[in-house]
């Protein structure tokens, strides 16, 4: 019985993208949206806002991170 019209090989690769999504850790993540938002040409003073918002939602959210600390995860 098949519930979706996936491959069993596209399933297994959706399943592992969510995994690992979930999986990510609070730096990962605030380092790979902040490079994904600023290709997108966005500057980096609405990046650490929309990173923050962004943060606030996550299914196992981390502690609220000022703008500093945003920027300290990205540039060190």
């Amino acid at each position: 019985m098949q519930s979706t019209p996936l491959s069993a090989g596209e399933a297994q690769r959706v399943v592992a993208e969510v995994l690992g999504y979930f999986a990510e850790s609070t730096e990962h993540f605030v380092r790979r949206r902040h490079g994904e938002l600023q290709r997108r040409g966005m500057t980096n003073d609405r990046i650490f806002e929309r990173v923050g918002a962004e943060l606030a939602v996550r299914r196992v959210a981390p502690p609220a991170l000022s703008a500093r600390q945003l920027r300290r995860i990205v540039y060190g």
